[in-house]
């Protein structure tokens, strides 16, 4: 009864978590053509939420990254080792529980910062961490057998670092070209046509948002399945789990995380039409070719890469403090997920019983419903997204303070 139980609240937490996803990255996709007028706010995110919802069905291989390639609990056949079974697969249950935890509530505190971070990371930490307090380092799958890329390393750690590198790269050189072809072109014509273009790019990149990002938390909840028993197939997935996930992170998107879209898309450098469409095109084909290839990477740390990449490429005045604050909360947030989830499972496991999942579940409601009304005190909507850039007092006070220990 216990393990049905916590197994219940796992399924919820995750598809929580795919929701704050889903309103998280929005701004990956639809903040460059919401800045440069190609769509309307409500538009935007309506189109990006079905095109999620499409794309999450699309693959499966990045949820399979999730299941088999982040917590060490699975012999060579993909079984769960005998020694995690007891209870039901309460521990394992607990340590997936614990992770979820630290991923959503590190997602809602850059959110209220408006602090385009990676949710991926977020999950990935916090699991990481849940899975080091209940294990030890042995837990998590660092590297891969023999020569195969997989693990912790090869799958997250290796893509967050190259792949916003590369998509400035591309988005540059693209961005540089656009502008060199179009330079006898009225601006007029120019702006116009690549507002068009700015729809298809951004459109590729929900598609390829929902065949990444959907997938994570499909991986999530196939894991704890596997830790409760109800499933043993490491290759492939419930069908009512994707289902599931796709229409949470669609309904995430659709709910729009205003906040950070204004970041990305007012924040970094001012987006010109041309400009959008070669990042846009440059973060669709990053994710695209990733997804194919199982890479678990950040789509905010693409989608960004790209923007700050057109921005050189068309040599425009980039805010290298905003892009600062933001490499600082990539930084931390494998660490600080890690810590809520490594907490998490501390505070569950001393509960211990039916008491400990309700626990950590209910701390999950207090944080969640203390940073959802702390937002409301400076909303951000469909309505003041596009509004010239100002940052947030909060953000300056949190992160500009950690700039000013470094300069001093």
């Amino acid at each position: 009864m216990t393990a049905t139980v916590i197994l219940i609240l796992v399924v919820i937490t995750a598809l929580a978590f795919d929701f704050t996803n889903g309103f998280h990255d929005t701004g990956n996709a639809m903040a460059t053509p919401i800045a440069t007028g190609a769509l309307r706010p409500k538009a935007a995110v309506t189109l990006c939420a079905v095109l999620n919802l499409v794309g999450a069905f699309l693959s499966v291989e990045v949820a399979l990254t999730v299941t088999n390639a982040v917590i060490n609990i699975q012999d060579p056949s993909g079984a769960p080792r005998p020694e995690f079974l007891t209870n039901g697969g309460y521990d394992l249950l607990l340590i997936v529980l614990a992770g979820l935890v630290g991923g959503i509530i590190w997602n809602l505190a850059t959110w209220l910062f408006g602090l385009p971070s990676s949710s991926s990371h977020a999950l990935f930490g916090g699991l990481v961490g849940s899975a080091i307090a209940a294990l030890g380092t042995g837990g998590v799958k660092w590297i891969g057998h023999g020569d195969k890329l997989d693990g912790v390393i090869g799958k997250v750690m290796l893509p967050a670092m190259f792949s916003p590198v590369i998509a400035a790269c591309v988005a540059g050189l693209g961005t540089w070209l656009i502008y060199r072809i179009t330079r006898r072109v009225s601006e007029h014509y120019t702006d116009r046509s690549f507002r068009w273009g700015q729809i298809g790019s951004s459109s590729l990149i929900s598609l390829a948002h929902g065949t990444n990002d959907a997938q994570k938390t499909m991986g999530v909840i196939t894991l704890a399945l596997i830790a409760a028993g109800d499933w043993t197939s490491t290759d492939s997935i419930p069908f009512w789990v994707k289902v599931a996930c796709a229409l949470a992170i669609a309904l995430g998107t659709y709910v729009g995380g205003w906040r950070i879209i204004r970041t990305m898309g007012k924040g970094l450098v001012d987006v010109q039409p041309r400009q959008g469409f070669a990042a846009e095109s440059s973060s669709a084909a990053v994710i695209l070719v990733s997804s194919h290839m199982g890479f678990a990477l950040s789509t905010t740390h693409v989608a960004t890469g790209s923007i700050l990449g057109s921005g050189l490429g068309r040599r425009a005045q980039v805010r290298w403090r905003t892009a600062g604050r933001m490499v600082v909360a990539w930084l931390i947030t494998l660490p600080a997920a890690g810590m809520v989830g490594a907490l998490m499972w501390v505070i569950g496991h001393a509960f211990g019983g039916m008491a400990g999942p309700l626990v950590v579940f209910g701390i999950l409601l207090v944080l969640s419903g203390l940073m959802y009304a702390r937002s409301r005190r400076e909303p951000v909507s469909a309505d003041n997204v596009t509004d010239e850039w100002s940052p947030e007092p909060a953000v300056n006070e949190i992160l500009g303070a950690e700039q000013k220990k470094v300069s001093s």
